[in-house]
């Protein structure tokens, strides 16, 4: 049967395969880009997810492919960021080919705007680092980005231009991979429970379910926030904790203006083609608790209105909140273990949109010939263990 993301779903009372080549753990964009091009090699590929593929963080975030805006300075993770945006226009396509979903790419731009002395200085430095490295970007005053966005408020004193930074739909995005993979060949397990991975004599051989065992050749852990609480993946829940991240989606018919943006550390807008505006959000250490509160739609909004001074007459359509897999170095957890077999593919903390391809290709290079294409040493979960 489908579900209502149009993935391949086994029914909870059907049985388990007795084996399949790889088991990905989590069936969020991650999980479900993974299976996808493992898929497409040939690969036997079975997710299994304990609710609906991408309805938790994958389908609760804002959408922004923004490397250049994210971006503290240069490294691997700029590197990694940059080269999944660049993978993006062909993935469209290719995943509306397959499936007959769009899944809302823009080429929108990005404004990151000061509001304050301190975020002068902050673009101010961002922009003499990215030149010095040949990326594309514009400076502006308060006035010139005025004359970009005329909604803009009067409070913004100058802006960053990233005109390559983009956007997408996450929940149209988690629908589209989903629905590829299991058009592709993969398996999915939904309303299941992974108990621990299974090891042996140091290997990997599959994952305990609620009652049933999968037998594997590869364990992938891709469960985002909850990758610290399946036994035996390898990922302490120290390592990677749930943050939890408040957003609010606000209607403007028609649309009031067209670039994503954004304050370094406070928050952002990202204006969808239907007039919906996504505002965020928050970064809260709280565990699991998924509640919105008072407070943290207050500063949303409050941003929200200093940036767009004419949203303050906007409608609030919806809020929610959800858990974003964090870091303490704000860099993914990715690639082999010490346990022969078990694959990491967590931690993206903010990124997870952003880098859904690029991780995707990475994993299943890494799978199906013993080399990922590029280094994935700073992303090593060994980074910890030596911290």
């Amino acid at each position: 049967m489908a579900s209502d993301d149009g993935a391949l779903i086994l029914p909870r009372d059907s049985a388990v395969p007795a084996s399949t080549d790889v088991a990905i753990i989590g069936g969020g964009v991650m999980g479900c880009a993974v299976a996808l091009r493992l898929a497409q090699r040939g690969v036997g590929v079975t997710v299994i997810e304990r609710g609906i593929p991408g309805a938790e963080a994958s389908s609760a975030a804002a959408g922004m492919l923004a490397p250049q805006m994210e971006a503290d300075g240069p490294g691997p993770m700029l590197d990694m960021g940059l080269r999944s945006r660049a993978l993006y226009p062909s993935l469209a396509v290719e995943l509306d080919e397959a499936t007959g979903i769009d899944i809302g790419y823009v080429k929108s731009g990005v404004l990151a705007v000061a509001l304050t002395d301190d975020d002068d200085r902050a673009l101010g430095a961002r922009r003499i680092w990215q030149a010095a490295r040949g990326m594309r970007l514009e400076a502006l005053s308060g006035d010139a980005a005025r004359a970009r966005e005329a909604e803009l408020g009067p409070a913004v004193r100058s802006a960053l231009y990233f005109a390559d930074d983009a956007q997408v739909n996450p929940r149209a995005l988690a629908r589209a991979f989903s629905q590829a993979a299991a058009a592709a060949g993969a398996r999915f397990l939904q309303g299941r429970y992974v108990r621990r991975v299974c090891t042996q004599a140091g290997i990997a051989t599959g994952v305990e379910l609620d009652g049933d065992t999968l037998n594997a050749g590869t364990v992938v852990v891709a469960a985002g926030s909850w990758s610290g609480l399946v036994e035996g993946a390898g990922v302490p829940p120290s390592v990677v904790r749930p943050a939890r991240g408040q957003l609010v989606a606000i209607e403007t018919r028609p649309p009031v203006f067209k670039h994503v943006l954004s304050v370094q550390g406070r928050g952002y807008l990202v204006p969808r083609r239907d007039g919906t505006v996504v505002a965020g959000s928050t970064v809260e250490m709280v565990g699991f608790r998924k509640e919105v509160t008072v407070g943290g739609l207050a500063g949303i909004l409050e941003l929200a209105q200093t940036l767009v001074p004419a949203l303050a007459n906007a409608p609030v359509m919806q809020s929610w909140s959800n858990f974003r897999p964090y870091t303490e170095d704000h860099l993914p957890v990715l690639g082999a273990t010490a346990v022969q077999g078990l694959v990491l593919a967590t931690g993206h903390y903010r990124n997870g949109i952003l880098l859904a391809p690029v991780t995707a290709q990475a994993i299943a290079d890494l799978i199906v010939t013993g080399n990922a294409g590029f280094d994935l040493g700073p992303f090593s979960i060994e980074r910890f263990a030596r911290a």
